[in-house]
């Protein structure tokens, strides 16, 4: 498997065109009176989080008084943001505001994971998934299995790619004492976590309880890096109402300088489980 960059081509074309409306003057406002897009359509294309169509970057190109060569060249970019991917097929189990983060997660060359209460999800074996699923009642048997089964596609789609991502997690010591789905299936999960371990571009590492206090006390967080200095890192909460998206450059940091933190604090988990 390759690494796909459908997202990576829709957020360059996205940062190219309000690149464009901020030096030709328009608002969105001005964007919007013109029929041409919503503001909330407008952000959407801006921020790399929906597909461009080849009228939508004409009709804006037309409106910032753009070159017809650059508008080809954009053009060429729509049309690349469009190809298929394998999560399309699971779009009955993939809600919109996870659709992006698994596109971006397929594009990144790095992900940087701290979760102080669960394995992370591209390191879930499937009875742990199904033990975490089962605990919402409102899901049937068969949209859990669905889940599972786009969860075990995710997991091979990025760290059994010719180009691996890049994976360090940090889990809080309650991920290894909490028995989700039962002794055996921790049991199991654990022993998944340090066989997970031994690859090259797989890290994973356990914050002890004897850490104390640290500066990620208030809730997980991803941090996906990319190759090109021109597409820049994305940090990306979740919760069970949404997730939420920040490629400010300041607050990135931030959350770096935080993940530093606690790797300092953090154990091997080979060392952790002797």
């Amino acid at each position: 498997m390759t690494r796909g960059g459908s997202v990576v081509v829709r957020r360059s074309l996205g940062r190219r065109l309000k690149q464009l409306r901020i030096s030709s003057g328009k608002t969105w406002r001005d964007v919007h009176e013109a029929h041409v897009a919503s503001r909330a359509k407008l952000d959407r294309i801006e921020n790399g989080r929906t597909r461009v169509s080849v009228g939508d970057v004409r009709a804006l190109c037309f409106l910032y008084d753009i070159d017809d060569d650059v508008v080809e060249q954009l053009v060429e970019q729509a049309i690349n943001t469009g190809g298929p991917a394998w999560w399309e097929e699971y779009g009955d189990a993939l809600p919109s505001w996870f659709a992006m983060y698994v596109e971006l997660e397929s594009a990144a060359s790095t992900l940087a994971t701290w979760q102080p209460s669960l394995v992370p999800g591209l390191l879930q074996t499937p009875a742990y998934q199904r033990a975490v699923f089962e605990t919402y009642p409102e899901l049937d048997a068969a949209y859990v299995e669905r889940q599972i089964k786009l969860r075990t596609e995710r997991q091979r789609a990025v760290l059994d790619r010719d180009d691996p991502l890049r994976l360090t997690a940090i889990i809080g010591a309650e991920v290894l004492a909490r028995e989700v789905g039962g002794a055996g299936v921790l049991a199991e999960q654990r022993q998944h976590l340090l066989q997970m371990s031994t690859r090259d571009h797989v890290t994973v590492l356990v914050l002890p309880w004897s850490a104390g206090a640290h500066p990620a006390m208030k809730g997980q967080f991803n941090v996906l890096g990319f190759d090109s200095e021109a597409d820049p890192d994305v940090v990306y909460q979740e919760s069970d109402g949404g997730g939420r998206y920040v490629e400010q450059s300041a607050t990135v940091e931030r959350f770096r300088g935080m993940f530093g933190a606690l790797r300092k604090m953090s154990l091997p988990i080979e060392e952790h489980t002797q």
